[in-house]
């Protein structure tokens, strides 16, 4: 039985209110949103997310979550977030694998192909209609990035870059690729960065 489910995971909006960032990641996570069906909800790298969500008050995040934080077994306990003035999203929408078992990341045509820019461009189009001023988006990710260079209809929006907040993300960005520097330290760094791109009037 294939582990990874490959089911599409819709952007999450805030219930009500505006939206005043985008935050977008590259595609579900295996063992997060790929089971939970919501972004970042469960994945390692998205514990952060959230963390620094919550912490800037952009984010209801039920204290058992933190306890249980596995796609699967948070939707199995029916938790969930709730979001207040910021949107999360993917570059690309499931959970890319070549074999139904391990991840890889989404390739140039799948991200580039018409079904996908269509869908892109509706998520950033959603997030700007709710945006009382310019919308600032957040590309987290080598891929997320590129895809957004690629855009030739979607509304005006101030991107902003991150590295991906995996393990492998935040090396890879790091001067030397990591060596010699400690990976909450970088961790650290990430959290403090995105705290100011979530700041807004």
């Amino acid at each position: 039985m294939p582990r990874i489910q490959q089911t599409p995971v819709p952007p999450l909006f805030p219930t009500s209110g505006p939206v005043w960032v985008l935050l977008v990641g590259e595609a579900p996570g295996p063992r997060g949103a790929d089971q939970s069906g919501i972004p970042f909800w469960g994945d390692r790298a998205g514990k952060i997310v959230y963390q620094a969500l919550s912490k800037a008050g952009l984010a209801e995040v039920p204290a058992e979550a933190w306890e249980s934080w596995d796609g699967k077994a948070l939707k199995e306990r029916g938790l969930k977030p709730i979001l207040h003035g910021a949107a999360l999203g993917n570059a690309y929408p499931i959970c890319p694998t070549k074999d139904g078992q391990s991840f890889r990341a989404p390739t140039d045509a799948e991200l580039r192909s018409p079904e996908n820019l269509a869908r892109i461009q509706c998520d950033v189009s959603q997030a700007a209609a709710l945006c009382p001023g310019k919308l600032r988006l957040v590309a987290m990710g080598k891929r997320a990035l590129w895809l957004f260079g690629r855009l030739e209809h979607a509304p005006e929006f101030e991107l902003c870059v991150l590295s991906h907040p995996s393990a492998q993300g935040l090396l890879q960005a790091a001067p030397n690729k990591g060596k010699g520097l400690h990976l909450a330290d970088l961790e650290l760094a990430w959290r403090t960065r995105l705290a100011e791109l979530l700041a807004f009037p």
